[in-house]
């Protein structure tokens, strides 16, 4: 039977046949591994992260406990081969290697958010980072497991709101707040896990809210300020970037010795503004002003997952996960309503996990998804669009110690049927690597990959005026798939208090779908026309990371940091647009069990190979300082703070549409606390 043909029947038989074995089998309820002795994401057998060909970086529960209430990609950003869109504090995106939007998959617990935020730089994620109990960024495309739609890398937010595990003790939970200056900014959440039987139920609330952010220059760059003949002023907020957020979920499981099986419902609910984005005012009023465009995104979404473990036979485990979404996204010009996007859908995924023998590993998997995306208003440039996909695929890892291979095979099939034509397309990805273990400290690995992805529906199918883009954009129903050979070498080594990991890579592009300008302005917006075409391409680079321990005395440490990345992209018709430039971290790094404290220097060079229409951005260096102290035994409560950008300087993210006008904030005092129980 062809991809074509597999239908919702199939997804729906499986978790059926996965709740009714999980109910089954439930009876005393097993501790589950420690999740962050491995990476999940892309290997769903699971893999050490010190022995992985893929490039990836986690923030774990201590991380995320004392991190910024922020959006996803502005939370991410600066870790090694991540920046962020940046396009406002309530709309970010990450940026992997150079590549976002369509490029870079953004999931939850493994499915998609069924959202439109990648049709935008303006659109916000449907998730919020306070959720998360893990995080894991992976750099890439050896991510045969989620598609095309992840050639550029994947970040994938877990949560526990479906537990697969008790709580301890019968009850836990979390709950946490903080503050920064920079913007006025305060958030407040708590998540609470209990047990009742082989029953375990969760509930979490998050809340976020802040007001326009101060900078320390006037917002407009040097360079903008120059070409439209004017001076800088005295402002120094950037005006329309406030941001108010609402979340919250419940969930229950029934865990078991074999298993479990869960359901959840999460809602969210934000409203943000949107920098620069304003509309013209009414011509038949003078003393009209322009209207500032804010923008409210509400989604609810119910999941199911399960896990099912088998006594004997070829497979240890069977794991079902899916996903149903609701999304909806306004536009308001002012307080009236303008451009409404929907997004609605539902996602699925079955697994089975082969049993480890001699050190083969492997799985295989099918991937389902249905979702009808929809624009109504001025700026509705894309039209309704039904999108449909099938994915089945299978990952394989033989590790005899001191050698070992792994590789990946995915065939995909994904329609799009809009009232602007149909196309379907059919692509095969795969994946090879080696890696080698000279001695207990070294790991060495290359991997091949050639990843194909269909074009999405915004590069097939837009004809209108992108206000957040600054373009009148025009599609291209002829695309074609675009495909992806890559090579990347790895290096991880481990010996006393010295750790270093590096990734090179080198990927050549076969179709590059690129924006680019025609050189004609569109006489009704006056916006300059760009076209989605494809070219050749070539993006290469590297990230590295090192640490050393110097100074250790029982549970008190003093260790020594330090980042690098740098990506070069180039295609047939110039620089690609938006490519970030070199950086290098450094960070000195106190731990103990009462006190820890971090100084952090983080220098981005400037970026002057630029695409048309596009300007050179001028390097930055940020200075930031961070500290938590834990002040009773048994470590239930931090009390954290964080100065960040302590020299005030004004920096400016390359890969932002926004970054002529909203530079990153400047100096703040960020303080919180958080209570686990």
């Amino acid at each position: 039977m062809s991809l074509a043909v597999v239908s919702r029947t199939a997804l729906l038989t499986a978790v059926g046949w996965a709740a009714l074995a999980g109910a089954a089998a439930a009876q005393s309820a097993p501790r589950a591994a420690e999740l962050d002795e491995v990476i999940v994401t892309g290997m769903p057998f699971g893999v050490t992260d010190r022995a992985s060909l893929l490039a990836v970086e986690v923030l774990d529960e201590e991380d995320l406990a004392v991190a910024p209430a922020s959006t996803l990609g502005d939370l991410v950003n600066g870790l090694p081969g991540v920046r962020s869109t940046s396009f406002a504090p309530g709309a970010s995106r990450p940026v992997i290697r150079g590549l976002s939007g369509p490029r870079v998959q953004v999931l939850t617990n493994g499915l998609g958010m069924i959202d439109a935020s990648s049709v935008s730089p303006d659109h916000q994620v449907a998730v919020d980072p306070a959720e998360a109990r893990r995080i894991e960024i992976v750099r890439g495309p050896s991510t045969l497991t989620f598609g095309g739609s992840a050639i550029g890398g994947v970040v994938n937010i877990i949560d526990d709101r479906i537990p697969t595990e008790p709580a301890e003790d019968g009850l836990d939970g979390h709950l946490s707040a903080q503050a920064a200056t920079v913007d006025n900014g305060s958030s407040f959440g708590g998540r609470i896990k209990a047990n009742a039987g082989p029953l375990v139920f969760t509930a979490d609330a998050f809340t976020r809210s802040a007001s326009d952010f101060d900078v320390p220059v006037y917002p407009e760059s040097r360079r903008l300020l120059d070409e439209e003949g004017e001076t800088a002023g005295d402002e120094r907020t950037v005006e329309n970037t406030f941001v108010e957020l609402d979340q919250y979920g419940a969930g229950v499981s029934w865990i078991g010795s074999r298993g479990y099986i869960g359901a959840s419902v999460k809602h969210v609910e934000t409203t943000y503004g949107v920098p620069g984005h304003a509309h013209e005012p009414d011509p038949l009023d003078p003393d009209a002003e322009e209207e500032s465009v804010s923008i409210g995104l509400e989604q609810t979404r119910y999941d199911l997952r399960g896990e099912l473990a088998f006594d004997s036979g070829p497979f240890s485990k069977a794991r079902v996960s899916a996903g149903w979404a609701d999304y909806s996204h306004t536009e308001f010009e002012g307080d009236a309503t303008g451009t409404q996007f929907f997004s609605d859908g539902h996602e699925g995924r079955f697994e089975l996990i082969q049993r480890e023998r001699n050190g083969w590993q492997g799985a295989i998997g099918l991937q389902l998804l249905e979702r009808t995306f929809d624009a109504v208003g001025d700026e509705a440039y894309v039209p309704l669009t039904d999108i449909t996909e099938q994915g089945l695929y299978t990952v394989q890892r033989y590790d005899r110690g001191s050698l070992g291979f792994e590789g990946g095979l995915r065939l995909d099939n994904r329609s799009l049927d809009s009232v602007a034509g149909e196309r379907d397309f059919s692509n095969v990805s795969a994946s090879a690597g080696v890696f080698l273990r000279p001695s207990a400290a070294l790991f060495l690995g290359l991997s091949l990959a050639r990843n194909e992805r269909a074009p999405s529906e915004v590069e097939l199918f837009a004809e209108g005026a992108h206000v957040a883009t600054g373009a009148f954009e025009v599609g291209d129903i002829d695309l074609d798939s675009e495909v992806a050979t890559s090579i990347e070498a790895t290096v991880h080594f481990a010996s006393g208090p010295f750790e270093f990991d590096l990734h090179a890579y080198h990927a050549d592009y076969d179709g590059f779908i690129d924006l680019r300008p025609t050189g004609l302005d569109d006489v009704d917006s006056d916006l300059p026309i760009f076209a989605y075409v494809q070219t050749g391409a070539t993006f290469r680079g590297f990230e590295a990371e090192a640490s050393y321990a110097l100074w250790e005395a029982g549970d008190r440490s003093l260790s020594l940091s330090g980042a690098a990345d740098w990506v070069r992209a180039s295609t047939d018709l110039g620089p690609a647009a938006r490519i970030p430039p070199w950086s290098v971290t450094a960070g000195l790094d106190w731990t103990s069990d009462l006190f820890d404290a971090g100084l952090e220097v983080r220098h981005v060079s400037e970026q002057d190979r630029t695409a048309a229409f596009e300007r050179p951005t001028d390097s930055y260096t940020l200075v930031n300082l961070k500290g938590s102290v834990r002040p009773f035994a048994d470590s239930n409560i931090i009390l954290f703070a964080e100065a960040a950008n302590l020299t005030d300087a004004e920096a400016r993210e390359h890969a932002s549409f926004q970054k002529d006008i909203a530079p990153q904030p400047g100096r703040s005092l960020r303080v919180g606390a958080t209570y686990r129980f």
